[in-house]
């Protein structure tokens, strides 16, 4: 009879152990549902600011961020995901928010 005292702890870490299956795929549904609302981030984000992000890549102060090309958009960055319904990108830099397709910050990457 000792295999019953033990039940309820099995029966309790069966239940942590689907939960813990479960919740990642709630919340990656729950994450999906959200990009398409995602909200702009603004040039005057305190992060953006400090990234050098710009809405659009032709009004990069070239002074200031010398490896700084024209042809550099978020667009073609690694860090920027699939467009959202408004044409903006869930960028991975930028949690939360999506940046402009002709935008660009100083940690632009090519995509691979």
């Amino acid at each position: 009879m000792s295999g019953t005292r033990n039940l309820p702890g099995r029966r309790r870490f069966l239940e942590l152990a689907l939960a813990g299956v479960a919740a990642p795929i709630a919340l990656g549904v729950a994450a999906r549902a959200d990009a398409a609302e995602l909200p702009h981030l603004e040039e005057t984000d305190p992060v953006g600011s400090a990234l050098g992000y710009k809405h659009d890549t032709r009004a990069v102060d070239v002074a200031k961020y010398p490896t700084h090309k024209p042809e550099q958009i978020c667009a073609d960055c690694q860090f920027a995901q699939a467009p959202q319904g408004d044409g903006w990108l869930p960028c991975s830099l930028f949690p939360g928010k999506a940046v402009a397709p002709k935008g660009w910050c100083v940690s632009w990457a090519k995509k691979a």
